[in-house]
């Protein structure tokens, strides 16, 4: 559905800010105790639902803090 396709799962939400602040992959996972290709699924599906292709496009998507950004209240 168009109003919710930027909701994003809390672990896509923080692998995305996690992302925005400049963390590769491994450094996501481990920080997050998940792998990195686990770390890179979610960040495959935080692109598809914002509709961006690159990380530093997660900046303007997400804004300037945590919890920024379309779908959230």
């Amino acid at each position: 559905v168009d109003d919710t396709r930027f909701d994003l799962t809390p672990q896509e939400r923080q692998i995305a800010e996690l992302a925005r602040s400049g963390l590769s992959n491994p450094e996501i996972a481990t920080r997050l105790f998940v792998s990195p290709r686990t770390v890179e699924y979610h960040l495959g599906k935080v692109f598809a639902k914002l509709g961006i292709r690159t990380r530093g496009e997660l900046q303007a998507v997400l804004g300037t803090g945590p919890g920024r950004g379309p779908g959230t209240p």
